[in-house]
Order: C-alpha cells, then sequence, then structure tokens
C-alpha cells in the first residue's frame, strides 16, 4: 500500500549545522508515527520543511504517492498537512476566533469577517474534543495550557489528513494528556494519520504505532513500542544510558529562605487568582508545587519574582520583605528564577546567546565599568557557560533564537545557576525538554539543593514533582489545598487533590502504606 506521506533524502543545512542529513520517512495512513530525538536533533527542523516553514536543501516529498511541492504553509495546508508547533504560533492581542481563523477566514457578503460563523465552529470543535476554550477570550489572558488547546484546535478546524503534533503534551495536565490521546485515536479512527514528536517515551510506548529515532540530524532506526523498551528508546535517543529516574539524598532542611504569608494575586483580567496561600521554604529542601495548569502557580510565581504586583499578603526572603520589590532586586538579593514560558520571560530571542547569559548581572562587573560594557569579559564568559552547561551551539555569539528548546533552557539554567543565589524558582523547567536534557536539569536543580539552596518547583508533571520534591503542596483555584511529605503521597491522592477532592484518613492511610510498600520492594 502506498503511504500517505513519504519523505525521501531530506536534508537541511544551516550556517555550521546539518539539521536533517539524508532523512527518509514513510506515514501510513491510520497510523500514529512517532519522531523521538534530542533537542536539536533535527526532529522540528524536519516538520518545519513539511509544513513550508524551510525549503529543504535537498530531497523529495510525497502526498499518496504524488510528489508534490511545498514552498509556505498555505501549500502544506492545500495538502492536507496540519502543525500544531512546539512553541505557540498565536497573536497575543487576538481573540481565539480570530487566532483560529487566520489564514482561513470566514466572509460575510461584502468581505466583512464572519466571527460569529467561525467561532460557532470553535465551540462545537471545543465540546466534541471537550477542550474547554472561549472563542472570544483574548489570547494574551489565557494560561499556556489554555493556549495549547487553541494551537489544536487550529489544526482541527482545518481538517487536515495529516497531523503533526509537535510537544502536543507539554503543557498538559496527565487528564489533559489522556483526552488528547483520546482525540489523538478519535482521528486516527476517523481516517487522519499523525506525526507525534514527543520527548516523553512513556506517550510514545502507549499511544504510537511505530517510532523513529533521529540523532545528530540523521534517522538512527525505526521500531515499534513492542520490539524496544524505552530504556533502549533513551539510549538510542542520547547515544548513552540515560538515568530515566531521579536519585536524591534525603533532605537536610534548613532555615526558612522564603516565607509566604496570606498572598492573594489578581491575574490580568482582575480575578483572584492566589487566595490567601501560606507557606515557607527552607534552605537544603525542594518544595513542588502541583496542581492542573491554571490554578494560580503562574500567578503565584510571577509575584515572588516580581512580575506581578500583591494584592495582600506579605513575601519574605531570608527574612527580608520583598514584598513589593522589583525583579532586579529580588534578583540581587540572590533569587533564580526559570520561568514557565522561556521564550517570553526568559530570553531576549533578538540577541546573542553572549548577551541572554548576563541578563542578569550585564550591569555589574566584572561584565560592566560604569556605564561601558566589557564585551570581551562576556563574551569569555559566554565560552565558558556554553561549555560548562552543555549548550548545543556552533558558537556562543549565534542568536539565542536559533538554538532548539532544550538548548535555550540550558542557556537560562547557565545565566541563573552560575552567580550565587539562595533560593530556586523554578516553573515547569522541563517543558518540552527530551530525556537527556530532563535528566541534566533534574540533576543540576538536586545540584543546588545539596548547596544548601532553597528550591520551589512548579509544575504539571507528576513524575517529576513527585520525585524531585522533599515536600509536595498542591494548589487548586488559588488556594493550597495540602502541604505533604513526597514520602507518604501517591499518584492518586496527588491526583484527587488536583481536583479539588479533600482525602479521606482512609486514603491518605493508603498512600502511606503504597509508598512503603514500594519503597521495600
Amino acid at each position: 500500500m502506498t503511504p500517505i506521506l513519504e519523505l525521501r533524502g531530506i536534508t537541511k543545512r544551516f550556517p555550521g549545522v546539518l539539521a536533517n542529513d539524508q532523512i527518509n520517512l514513510t506515514l501510513e495512513k491510520g497510523e500514529i508515527h512517532a519522531l523521538l530525538g534530542e533537542n536539536g536533533a533535527g526532529k522540528t527542523t524536519l516538520m518545519n520543511i513539511l509544513y513550508g516553514l524551510y525549503s529543504q536543501d535537498e530531497g523529495e516529498i510525497f502526498v499518496k504517492g504524488k510528489k508534490i511541492d511545498i514552498h509556505n504553509p498555505s501549500d502544506a495546508i492545500h495538502s492536507g498537512i496540519g502543525m500544531v508547533h512546539q512553541h505557540f504560533m498565536l497573536i497575543p492581542v487576538f481573540t481565539v476566533t480570530e487566532n483560529v481563523m487566520l489564514g482561513d477566514e470566514y466572509v460575510k457578503t461584502g468581505g466583512v469577517l464572519d466571527r460569529q460563523k467561525a467561532a460557532k465552529k470553535i465551540r462545537e470543535i471545543s465540546d466534541t474534543y471537550k477542550l474547554d476554550v472561549d472563542p472570544d477570550a483574548y489570547i494574551r489572558d489565557l494560561p499556556v495550557g489554555i493556549q495549547q488547546r487553541v494551537e489544536i484546535i487550529k489544526l482541527l478546524f482545518r481538517d487536515a489528513n495529516i497531523l503533526i503534533m509537535d510537544e502536543p503534551t507539554a503543557v498538559l495536565t496527565p487528564q489533559e494528556v489522556v483526552e488528547l490521546f483520546k482525540i489523538m485515536h478519535t482521528l486516527i479512527d476517523q481516517g487522519k494519520s499523525i506525526i507525534f514528536i514527543t520527548h516523553k517515551l512513556k506517550e510514545v510506548v502507549e499511544c504510537s504505532d511505530r517510532i523513529t529515532v533521529i540523532r545528530g540530524g540523521k534517522v538512527i532506526k525505526t521500531t515499534t513500542p513492542k520490539q524496544a523498551s524505552m530504556n533502549q528508546l533513551a539510549t538510542m535517543m542520547v547515544g548513552r544510558e540515560v538515568n530515566l529516574k531521579v536519585h536524591k539524598n534525603k533532605a537536610k532542611p534548613g532555615t526558612v529562605v522564603l516565607d509566604v504569608r496570606n498572598l492573594r494575586v489578581l491575574s490580568s483580567s482582575g480575578q483572584i487568582a492566589v487566595d490567601d496561600i501560606s507557606f515557607e521554604v527552607r534552605s537544603g529542601e525542594i518544595l513542588g508545587i502541583a496542581g492542573v495548569q491554571g490554578n494560580g502557580q503562574t500567578e503565584l510565581v510571577k509575584s515572588l519574582t516580581g512580575l506581578m504586583p500583591v494584592l495582600e499578603g506579605e513575601i519574605y526572603i531570608d527574612g527580608q520583605n520583598v514584598t513589593r520589590f522589583s525583579p532586579r532586586k529580588i534578583t540581587e538579593i540572590g533569587t533564580a528564577h526559570i520561568p514557565e514560558d522561556r521564550q517570553k520571560d526568559g530570553l531576549v530571542l533578538a540577541s546573542p546567546i553572549t548577551e541572554n547569559l548576563v541578563l542578569s548581572t550585564y550591569y555589574q562587573k566584572p561584565f560592566a565599568k560604569g556605564m561601558v560594557l566589557q564585551d570581551q569579559m562576556i563574551l569569555d564568559n559566554s565560552v565558558e557557560l556554553v561549555k560548562k552547561f552543555d549548550v548545543r551551539t556552533p558558537t556562543a555569539t549565534n542568536l539565542v533564537s536559533t538554538l532548539s528548546g532544550g538548548n535555550q533552557q540550558k542557556v537560562i539554567v547557565a545565566r541563573e545557576f552560575s552567580r550565587p543565589i539562595k533560593l530556586l524558582i523554578a516553573s515547569q523547567p522541563t517543558r518540552g525538554l527530551d530525556v537527556g536534557s530532563i535528566e541534566y536539569i533534574h540533576s543540576r536543580v538536586i545540584e543546588k539543593r545539596d548547596d544548601g539552596c532553597a528550591v520551589l518547583l512548579v509544575s504539571t508533571e507528576l513524575d517529576e514533582v513527585m520525585q524531585l520534591s522533599d515536600r509536595i503542596a498542591v494548589m487548586y483555584r488559588g488556594k493550597i489545598l495540602d502541604i505533604l511529605d513526597s514520602e507518604s503521597i501517591s499518584k492518586e491522592l496527588l491526583g484527587l487533590l488536583m481536583a479539588g477532592v479533600i482525602p479521606s484518613e482512609k486514603q491518605r492511610k493508603q498512600a502511606r502504606t503504597k509508598k512503603q510498600e514500594i519503597v521495600v520492594t
């Protein structure tokens, strides 16, 4: 049977980088074909070629056995190809409806946009697939998780037959991932075909029919979930054995570093997002914040880092009231911040890696003398950090926008960890990263904890929260429902709290017993 899609000998070069090297790939009708590889392996570049965002230097593309030329996304859409991007292609000042219909506008007589007709279709898609998206909402007011759903709706809106999903679960909760997989299999049942790019090995094994591993721009192997274990897949991806579990010593908490008292914060839309919460984080421990995306975690982190005003309550860092401090002052007293959205809040994409690595300290010695920047010191610092933190780039002077998502995250970690800190606030630190980068970030966070740093970890990844945290707080509708020792909490118990259900004492006891049994075995 002729594949619905075939890529033959696709090659793509960038200055100093061979991103795709003679890649061959087939997609059968009605299958989910997973594409695995480290950040920077060439997966997204390959899919950007298929979607018309890049042009290949060599190679051919066939749809249903017919050779096609794709010069832009319109050509791809015309050929039945749709793509959900890892980094959202949304316009913040537009509504959901305006973003979804952009490039595929519904027009009334006289050339007027028919927003009502488009909104009606969006509501139908949202209801059918339980995406819970308001067509009239502005993108700028939506949390990251909801923005991801808008990207999925854009794809469904255009009735694509070949669906490219680039890290679609990176911002979803476990419950939302389950729903997404249901959607994907419904689409397959309807005769559509999916290329599924993800760094999460469990997801690949769970939902894909075939798996192609790419490393260094080349295809290493195409296999199936039955033929390859997660450890084997990880080894193929990275080229070495990868430890998929976090190993850490028992925490030795010291003095209180972060003290949050009766904090209340408004969302950008004026609603209560953080509702009278109090907690402490001590030196030498990791407090994890778990919760479904959109329950106040984003506003909590922004208020702690000076990016959002506090309505009521107080924030103390090392005994100092920082409630009204600016982001710079909070940084200067020894706070590091890994933001939820690395591209929006963590990097200046149009600037080189060198400048991004000194965003927190460029005005201080040795990077500045008075008002004059010391370019050589900035360059030397960047070369050292790029090597130390394994940032994959031809040179330290490349634009940070040219890096893969994982390497952009490494730039942020390198910048934040290369100065003395007493408090680390890490929000979704491994979102969209591959197993090798996740292992790296996790080890660095554990190192900071063991060096005596207080760590506040905010993540929608339950495995990440449970493996890294010493204590876990669960947020629901802006409140902290409970703070539990990580050794006495199960994924089931955590799931109940995330859904707003206060577990009974019997359920808590069962969780403790189950945890003890796991430790014994």
